[in-house]
């Protein structure tokens, strides 16, 4: 019987069909706790046992040390005008490790935890996209981890000394006009020859974009599909794709032109040969790799994706939270700061509660692959939501500046970061195909207890291994559907095992591990259901890959808590970060129910939507919970530099960034003396009357000492100045693309006016 079922399965192609690059991607890197969502049964107290780490204190020294030199002698605004690096900034990042950080220190590297590389790639990226470029190439997928991995000793010798300090720059030669998020079906092609001494070389021609760092490189790692005619190599005529190095001044390679980023700039630009011809033993990691290359990538992408872009996309979400949250509490309409008005601090507390979540599942997955895992779904979970998230924090927080967050020049704090979004959200595939396509494609294979075991049976017709692992997918398949309805009609009491956490926070889990359940369930009967045609189903597997997404991040977030003690301050921000998780997962359970289509689909859009509908899993924080977890980020304290101190936190002398925080610093050390005053406007001892204008008055009668109105004096000035845009002259405006000479306030050469006039101008 299960012969038959089996050669039916196969003939009818009921179970998804996977190709050799998709089978060395699904066969790279490991499961994790993702395989514990796709199975529907979640053991918490395993989950809040796995590694959430700190940074060891030499790790921590260099952020605080190197790094933190590095970003004080960059002026941002200038680095974004001339597209540039200075020289004394690269000799100090080659002197100083940057461009080691995935080099053992036996060739001169400064190695890294996954975890410290992530930090660094933040807090860099959050000051200059140029000197984000500089250090995340080299420190992320490319020569350096490839070599390390790969590479042959004389490879070794030659290459990773010259990377480490600075003498050789790489870049990696993947995408083409062809071949974007479908990478494996590069054009780029060599040819294997004997040359006229008998010598094995390759010709090779290619059309390589989107290449960051490409016009400033000299060494080349290019992905190219080798034809090998005659055999040479021993790995039939199609040798498969190679990663080649191939250094820069090689007749025939074009190298050196540059594309033009969104946003702000930094070196991306094509790389063209035509009949570059080299040896074979240039093949990264030797011959023997000759058609390894998807595999290396996909290998090495199975953890790294967890670094980068996600360092990018956290950076973004916390430069938001950090604006967003000062400049409201800086900036006062209707004499009261605008972060008090619930539409601003609606945003804010949206801002807080993902910036807790989403740096929360950043050091988890880091933690992770620190510990030797390398997990390609929840990798590209962060990729793809991390980098989204940061994209729309950045426009929730231009909402929040509005012209000041609109006007450009070296005071304007949020134009960089917002205006450079999309490229985060493109790069390392784009979010779109990494969500329709990957995510769930990729988990309800790999991650899922047997789906992959019975595909691998029918493939290699294995009846025996086909008969016990169909058999085992059932019996998970009943018992998932039954715990799926006990769990629903609980809503997770008594079903769910929580383990000893915050009690605030148990409700949380108990609908994690409902949702988890029901996820299973649904996951299996799209395999059941759907089967071949998941690939052609992209807005499907799309919503599915929102509920797996928002099991990690909310975990991450409730393991953080734990992790971190409790933080009594931090609990609005874990239980919105739970309510805002949960409510996405319902929604997208939603659109799968009413979009699975067919016979299932039926009941699903009828019965099981009405359910749902009736019996939700959570819904948008509320008010008060959106008022709460704002608070973190309103007031300039030790929690608001916890959630946001990651990136790049400037001198207050520092135009800009700093000015806003120096404001920001002076309103909150000034919110006692306001609280005085009001005090006593309430109690009549003051008439009406906005505070800073009543403040003098109150002086007078002793509502508030002399120094406590030299302290709300100085708020008031530091607030009027921040908010300040810049002012260009007619000739700095239409001049030749130079730096304009600006004065240290921003304002074109014009004299400033005294706080004084600022406050009559403004009406206080």
């Amino acid at each position: 019987m299960f012969n038959l079922l089996m050669n039916w399965m196969r003939d009818n192609k009921i179970l998804p069909q996977i190709s050799d690059t998709e089978r060395q991607a699904l066969e790279a890197g490991d499961v994790w706790i993702d395989g514990q969502f796709f199975g529907g049964k979640v053991d918490f107290e395993k989950i809040l046992a796995e590694n959430y780490d700190q940074l060891p204190e030499h790790e921590q020294a260099y952020i605080d040390g190197p790094v933190e030199e590095l970003l004080k002698m960059a002026d941002s605004y200038t680095l974004s005008r001339t597209r540039k690096l200075p020289d004394e900034l690269f000799t100090f990042m080659a002197e100083n490790g940057f461009f080691g950080m995935q080099i053992a220190k036996e060739f001169g590297g400064n190695p890294m935890s996954t975890q410290a590389k992530s930090c660094i790639m933040a807090k860099v990226s959050s000051h200059s996209g140029l000197l984000s470029a500089m250090v995340v190439i080299p420190n992320s997928l490319g020569a350096a981890e490839l070599l390390g991995h790969y590479g042959t000793d004389e490879q070794k010798q030659y290459y990773l000394p010259k990377l480490a300090n600075g003498e050789f720059i790489p870049c990696f030669g993947l995408t083409e006009p062809t071949a974007g998020s479908d990478a494996a079906s590069i054009k780029a092609e060599g040819e294997v020859f004997k040359d006229s001494d008998g010598e094995i070389k390759f010709k090779l021609n290619f059309r390589k974009r989107y290449i960051t760092l490409a016009p400033v490189s000299n060494l080349i790692s290019l992905a190219v599909r080798l034809h090998d005619p005659e055999n040479l190599l021993g790995k039939g005529e199609d040798a498969g794709i190679t990663v080649v190095l191939l250094e820069k001044g090689l007749d025939g390679l074009h190298i050196g032109d540059h594309h033009q980023p969104i946003g702000e700039h930094f070196p991306n630009g094509p790389i063209v040969g035509r009949d570059v011809v080299v040896p074979a033993s240039n093949v990264l990691g030797g011959v023997e790799y000759t058609g390894m290359g998807w595999k290396m990538l996909m290998e090495a992408l199975a953890g790294g994706r967890m670094v980068s872009l996600p360092a990018t996309g956290i950076c973004g979400i916390r430069h938001g939270a950090m604006i967003a949250g000062a400049y409201s509490m800086v900036r006062q309409q209707f004499g009261i700061p605008v972060g008090r008005m619930e539409g601003v601090e609606h945003k804010i507390g949206k801002a807080a509660g993902m910036t807790y979540a989403f740096d929360a599942a950043r050091v988890f997955g880091c933690s992770a692959v620190d510990k030797g895992i390398q997990p390609p779904v929840t990798s590209a979970i962060m990729k793809a939501y991390s980098t989204e998230m940061g994209r729309d924090t950045g426009t929730d927080a231009m909402d929040v500046t509005a012209g000041y967050g609109v006007m450009q020049g070296p005071n304007n704090t949020m134009g960089r970061l917002y205006n450079s979004a999309p490229v985060s959200v493109t790069v390392e595939g784009a979010n779109i195909m990494t969500r329709t396509l990957m995510i769930f494609g990729q988990g309800a294979t790999r991650c899922h207890p047997y789906a992959y075991n019975v595909v691998q049976a029918v493939e290699d017709n294995d009846v025996s291994a086909f008969r016990k692992n169909l058999t085992g997918w059932m019996i998970q398949f009943l018992l998932g559907f039954v715990m799926s309805l006990v769990r629903g009609v609980t809503r997770g009491f008594f079903t769910v095992k929580v383990p000893n956490v915050a009690p605030q926070t148990k409700s949380i889990y108990r609908r994690l591990g409902w949702a988890a359940t029901r996820f299973g369930l649904l996951t299996n009967l799209a395999m059941f259901f759907v089967g071949g045609k998941l690939k052609a189903r992209g807005n499907l597997t799309g919503r599915y890959a929102d509920v797996v997404a928002w099991l990690y991040i909310t975990t991450s977030a409730l393991r953080r808590y734990e992790a971190e003690g409790r933080k009594a301050e931090d609990l609005a921000l874990v239980q919105y970060a739970g309510e805002y998780g949960l409510t996405q997962i319902q929604q997208a359970f939603e659109g799968i129910y009413e979009n699975f289509g067919g016979p299932v689909g039926v009941i699903l859009k009828t019965v099981g939507r009405i359910g749902l509908g009736l019996n939700p899993l959570a819904k948008l924080p509320n008010d008060q919970l959106s008022h709460e977890a704002a608070l973190a980020l309103q007031s300039y304290g030790d929690q608001y530099k916890r959630l946001v101190g990651g990136n790049y936190m400037p001198e207050e002398s520092d135009e800009g960034l700093g000015r806003l925080l120096k404001a920001f610093r002076l309103t909150t050390e000034a919110e006692p003396v306001r609280a005085k005053i009001r005090a006593a406007q309430k109690a009549r001892k003051l008439g009406k009357g906005k505070v800073e204008a009543m403040a003098p008055q109150a002086a007078e009668q002793g509502v508030i000492f002399d120094a406590e109105l030299a302290t709300l004096n100085a708020a008031t000035e530091a607030c009027l100045l921040a908010i300040e845009v810049d002012v260009f002259t007619k000739d700095e405006y239409y001049g030749a693309g130079g730096i304009p000479a600006m004065s240290a306030t921003g304002d074109g050469g014009l004299q400033q006016p005294s706080p004084a006039e600022l406050a009559k101008a403004s009406g206080e």
